[in-house]
């Protein structure tokens, strides 16, 4: 027995997990054809965005047997959001002022994960933050992950309290 699970949540979870891969596309355009070389704190919000777009679509498998699942999943979603949300303000104001940031959580966290040496063409550190800055339409880029991050945790919101009664 399948339960119905709303139309708005199944669109929100796609739309979060399709912005998140977007987001990491453009940051592998940006590295491997512009030589954007990234930071640990760049790498780490790259894996923060793909554990969003995974728990998003498992929201949605599991939101077919039960829609609460799906609700979970968007709420789980939209905390994993705040945090990167905090990664890239951690990047942005403290991070990139430091002239190496080995040591810090996010250069630990995915070097002792093995992700860095393992995929090394999406979680390689290869710059150090203060070196990582880069402005996008005079934006830099940990701003504008920063604005991602919050529209996905308010997506994720949305998502979790959509469809119910």
């Amino acid at each position: 027995m399948t339960s119905h699970l709303p139309i708005a949540t199944r669109r929100l979870l796609h739309l979060i997990a399709l912005l998140c891969l977007a987001a990491v596309g453009v940051a592998l355009v940006s590295q491997h054809v512009f030589d954007m070389a990234p930071c640990a704190w760049c790498v780490f919000q790259r894996l923060i965005y793909i554990g969003i777009a995974l728990v998003c679509w498992l929201g949605l498998a599991l939101g077919r047997i039960r829609p609460v699942l799906a609700r979970i999943a968007a709420g789980a979603a939209a905390v994993l959001a705040a945090g990167g949300a905090l990664a890239a303000w951690y990047q942005y104001d403290v991070a990139a002022q430091m002239f190496s940031c080995a040591q810090t959580f996010a250069d630990q966290f995915m070097v002792r994960s093995g992700l860095d040496a393992g995929l090394p063409w999406i979680f390689g550190i290869y710059a150090t933050c203060m070196d990582a800055q880069v402005a996008l339409l005079g934006i830099e880029y940990a701003l504008w992950s920063l604005a991602l991050f919050v529209l996905l945790a308010l997506l994720g919101l949305a998502a979790a309290f959509s469809g119910r009664r």
